[in-house]
């Protein structure tokens, strides 16, 4: 028997339905030799800490960092989770081939992989890898089945992400709750979380220290036309005011006339990001919402997989966009002038170099039905015009540059004409058609000839400087997927997709936890920083833990594992010693930037570090754990000279009980204290004990 585990039970029956096995058991399907079984989501999570070590249900600085030596998973404590568990566990033990039918992506493989180890699973497992729902698409992917093995980078880069989310989550929401919060709130840090909260609090700040400054600006009117004097703004109204005499003295003259014909781009077809940023424009839905309803349609078969990061098509789908573009019935007006030629292959559409686990968002041969939601349909509207106006001809354009001068003050007009719409074609009955921003650059430029002059009405136009603007989930968006760089070319955009914050999958629901967590608040279509999410951030010296930037780098890390580029190991052990470093730095009171660098192999045998003249030596004493550094005395703790590669430490108030430091010293060189009293806050509400090293050097009650 062959065993297919979906990530979701509707995606279950819709392949169950394709290889024949129609028998509903309780849990799975069966028939034709398979065994067709579904998760739904994760079933498995990484272990907390307390369950590594009971005391570590209490959050104590005494505790911090939390590092296990070995990351260990668990079921999700849920009874309809442990039930399916136990039916994936009886069928995999059973079973003489597994085929890993998760979602395929980076979440999804973390997703199966997890539960399948979990179900200790060891029989021989193959790889289903597909792009869309259809039936078609389905029996092509089990035609290609691919070893599991060719998919293990992709695993071992989902597994350290959600290993370095624990490692930064756990320890520093710990580290600066127990710290700053005043025993008040919990102060909740992540790794993408707080940089995306850092960008909305600095523009916050921009705006609210922005002050308004009034400027003039000398334009004049010749034949209809409004010219803008081409010099600097104008700061004091006295300054308008003469160069407005100036120009009532002085005729009008042409200097020259250019006429430029130039094309327009195609917009690119929509990566999830992309989908998201023109439904909020458009629309006004959240992040979230747009991505709830693209993969409503994906399950319903009518587009493909929705979670990508790309814009591009693979060379090989070339041969099925004839099929896809004749099947749009409900666009048979705009198709039409497509499918009586050859389908462009165009290089801004087709590169496999810039495809990866998936290609762009595109419609499938299913169109959907009148019972989809309206915002479905408006979703589905979106997509199924973006892969129509690729395939049609550049818009051409004219670009009409008039330079003119009165006196010597020099004057300069723009106009831009649509001479062939092209893909623009497509988008001709929208009602909320792009707007140009700049209305001047609408109007009618007639003909003009070098040297001509004349009268004309000059004037004076008063404005205000304007703030920087708040995020929207649409800019904000953009933002996270350039690390914060403000970047409008769309090539350029692509390149910076690498170091981006977030996975175009993850990006809405961290929007929706700042929501939650009330560090940032919705006023109309703006993200405005509540004085919570304000607060946490100044709260934060530490670079490592707010730069977009930094963050970024983890990404470009997290990616070229998955390219089998970068070892998964050394990632951890960069984390590892990152929190291990923030801990005792924000302990000790010291808030330095963090830079993140890549580790180097350590020595076969280690140096003795360098005193610095700022260190106690304590006790002369050898550090218990790594036997070769002396120990220390900071404000806090006892701890080794090497803290950032040892982690060894003692605080000097454990579970609520000041300890002394002849109490720590019979703990470091005996092994244990005496019997002692006072204990206030031990998990397990001990008051008395004595305290002892675990084989980690941690520190219990016992």
């Amino acid at each position: 028997m062959i065993l297919c585990i979906a990530e979701k039970p509707s995606v279950a029956r819709d392949i169950a339905k394709v290889l024949g096995a129609t028998s509903a058991k309780n849990g799975y399907m069966e028939g034709n030799g398979y065994c067709v079984t579904w998760t739904f989501g994760h079933l498995c999570t990484l272990k907390e800490p307390h369950d590594y070590n009971p005391n570590l249900k209490y959050w104590d600085l005494g505790s911090l960092p939390i590092i296990p030596q070995k990351f260990g998973i668990k079921l999700i404590p849920n009874k309809g989770v442990e039930k399916q568990f136990e039916v994936i566990e009886k069928l995999v033990q059973e079973c003489e081939e597994v085929i890993n039918c998760g979602d395929a992506g980076q979440e999804g493989e973390v997703i199966q992989r997890w539960v399948l180890q979990k179900a200790r699973c060891d029989k021989p497992m193959k790889r289903l890898w597909i792009s869309s729902l259809t039936e078609d698409a389905i029996k092509e992917g089990f035609a290609k089945l691919k070893d599991a093995d060719e998919y293990q980078n992709l695993y071992l880069a989902g597994n350290a992400r959600a290993i370095g989310d624990w490692l930064l989550g756990i320890n520093a929401t710990r580290l600066f709750t127990k710290k700053f919060g005043g025993g008040k709130a919990v102060l909740s840090i992540g790794r993408v979380q707080t940089p995306t909260l850092a960008m909305i609090v600095q523009r916050q700040k921009e705006i609210d220290a922005f002050k308004s400054a009034d400027y003039w600006e000398l334009k004049t009117k010749y034949k209809e036309v409004i010219f803008n004097a081409n010099i600097d703004r104008l700061t004091s109204q006295e300054r308008a005011e003469g160069g407005l005499e100036y120009l009532k003295q002085h005729p009008f003259e042409i200097v020259s006339f250019e006429i430029k014909e130039g094309k327009e781009k195609n917009p690119r077809l929509f990566d999830l990001t992309a989908l998201q940023v023109e439904a909020n424009k458009k629309y006004g839905y959240s992040a979230e919402n747009t991505l709830k309803y693209v993969q409503s349609l994906y399950e319903k078969k009518h587009v493909t997989y929705p979670r990508v990061d790309t814009t591009y098509l693979s060379e090989n789908l070339h041969p099925k966009m004839h099929g896809i573009l004749a099947s749009m019935k409900f666009y048979q007006d705009l198709t039409a002038p497509l499918l009586g030629k050859p389908i462009p292959k165009s290089k801004a559409v087709f590169d496999d170099t810039k495809v990866t686990d998936h290609h762009a968002i595109i419609p499938t041969e299913i169109m959907p039905s009148s019972s989809l939601m309206k915002e479905e349909k408006l979703v589905y509207d979106l997509i199924a015009k973006r892969f129509i106006s690729v395939f049609y001809p550049e818009c051409k354009i004219s670009n009409t540059v008039v330079e003119a001068k009165v006196g010597t003050i020099p004057f300069k007009a723009t106009g831009k004409q649509i001479l062939e719409p092209g893909w623009r074609e497509v988008y001709a009955k929208d009602k909320k058609e792009e707007e140009t921003s700049n209305k001047e650059e609408e109007q009618t430029i007639p003909e003009f000839v070098a040297g001509e002059s004349g009268t004309h009405e000059p004037f004076i136009h008063q404005g205000k400087t304007s703030p920087p603007k708040p995020y929207t989930e649409a800019t904000l968006l953009r933002a996270m997927e350039t690390a914060g760089k403000q970047v409008e070319d769309e090539e350029l955009r692509e390149m910076l997709k690498n170091n981006g914050i977030g996975r175009p999958s993850t990006r809405a629901n961290i929007i929706e936890t700042l929501f939650k967590r009330k560090y940032i608040e919705k006023k109309r279509k703006n993200l405005v920083a509540t004085p919570m999410g304000m607060e946490l951030i100044d709260t934060i010296e530490d670079e490592l833990l707010k730069s977009p930037e930094l963050t970024g780098e983890w990404e470009f890390k997290l990616r070229k594992i998955e390219k089998g580029e970068y070892e998964a190991n050394q990632f951890k052990e960069e984390l590892v010693q990152m929190v291990r470093e923030l801990t005792w730095k924000v302990l000790r009171g010291q808030n330095k930037t963090i830079e993140i660098k890549e580790a180097t192999p350590e020595p076969a045998k280690k140096e003795r570090a360098p005193r610095k003249k700022s260190e106690i030596i304590w006790e002369e004493t050898d550090c218990p754990k790594c036997k070769s550094q002396k120990l220390i005395k900071g404000k806090t703790a006892i701890g080794c000279q090497n803290f950032q590669g040892c982690g060894f430490k003692v605080p000097f108030e454990i579970f609520g009980k000041k300890i002394t430091e002849k109490q720590i010293q019979d703990l470091i060189k005996k092994g244990k204290t005496s019997k002692l009293k006072g204990f206030k806050s031990h998990p397990n509400n001990l008051e008395e004990g004595v305290l002892n090293f675990t084989s980690e050097f941690g520190i219990e009650l016992s």
